[in-house]
């Protein structure tokens, strides 16, 4: 997905001069390096000082550039949160801050690395717009929907390297601001944002062909603003809901979900999968944490209500 995100973002900035990068400490790979040798008056890097990152792009956006803040999802939104909240928020500025590495996809760097809060931190801030891709082909929309249309600050929150593409096929395009259905089915539908929604998908090949299943898979790509009138048509449509993200239990995407199915008094089952509320000392493989967390597939399989 970072990668992704870097060659799109390279291929708009060859015809759009109001295109720059600001990063913090990281090292430049890929089509961001490639950018910073033929761009470098749009290239900065402020070094470990991710607060003077945030400032600088917003003096920039007010001169009319559209900056993209980049580094690894913990020090692009924890340390310089402040500045977030008081430099982009407040002044309500089209700053796109890129956080690689959402979740505890930096495994083996530890807590320090894992950006399990994020979500619920960026949500809560006024102005702020939130998103969260699953795939590289979604991260390419969300990065030219920044890149061209967004007039506020954003959070675009990315998985790290490797995800596969799941979204290609679906029966509905992406659109900010808009669940989007995968698959469409019955009984039961998966909720959920970002890379962990690839194992939805596994769950759902395996209760169509073990069950007879075929359940509904939704991305929840736009964490804020958030499609409430989307959500509650799942509701109030399936049997059983299952909300799956790799974020902590308060202030996530589960949250608002239970809130809502309480409003509108869903009758439906509802489950949700999240990170622990507590720091793991687990050392392993992203897989490795994700399961320690209860977010394996089979765990989550057997929870199910709907087994057919």
């Amino acid at each position: 997905m970072r990668n992704t995100f870097a060659s799109t973002f390279y291929e708009m900035a060859t015809s759009d001069d109001r295109l720059v990068v600001v990063v913090a400490d990281i090292s430049p790979a890929g089509s961001i390096a490639q950018f910073r040798n033929e761009f470098p008056e749009r290239f900065i890097n402020t070094g470990v000082a991710e607060q003077v990152m945030i400032g600088l792009c917003a003096g920039m956006a007010q001169k009319g550039l559209r900056p993209f803040a980049y580094t690894i999802a913990t020090f692009s939104v924890f340390r310089p949160y402040e500045m977030i909240r008081d430099d982009l928020c407040y002044q309500d500025l089209p700053v796109s801050i890129v956080g690689i590495g959402g979740g505890v996809s930096y495994s083996t760097l530890g807590s320090t690395h894992h950006a399990m809060e994020d979500v619920a931190l960026m949500t809560g801030l006024p102005n702020m717009q939130v998103l969260a891709p699953c795939d590289p082909v979604e991260t390419a929309a969300a990065t030219r929907w920044l890149a061209t249309k967004s007039q506020h600050p954003a959070y675009l929150r990315l998985g790290k390297a490797g995800e596969p593409d799941i979204s290609s096929n679906a029966e509905e395009p992406w659109e900010f601001g808009r669940i989007r259905r995968l698959r469409r089915g019955r009984h039961t539908a998966f909720l959920s944002y970002g890379p962990i929604l690839a194992r939805l998908v596994t769950i759902a090949d395996r209760m169509e062909s073990c069950h007879g299943l075929s359940p509904t898979v939704i991305n929840v790509s736009t964490l804020k603003p958030l499609d409430l009138d989307g959500i509650a048509k799942v509701l109030r449509s399936h049997e059983e809901v299952v909300v799956v993200e790799e974020h902590v239990p308060r202030g996530g995407l589960a949250s608002y979900v239970k809130e809502l199915a309480w409003d509108i008094r869903a009758s439906c089952a509802l489950k949700c999968f999240t990170l622990k509320d507590e720091f793991l000392h687990v050392y392993g493989a992203h897989e490795d944490l994700l399961s320690a967390h209860g977010l394996d597939s089979d765990n989550i399989a057997k929870a199910l209500t709907i087994h057919g």
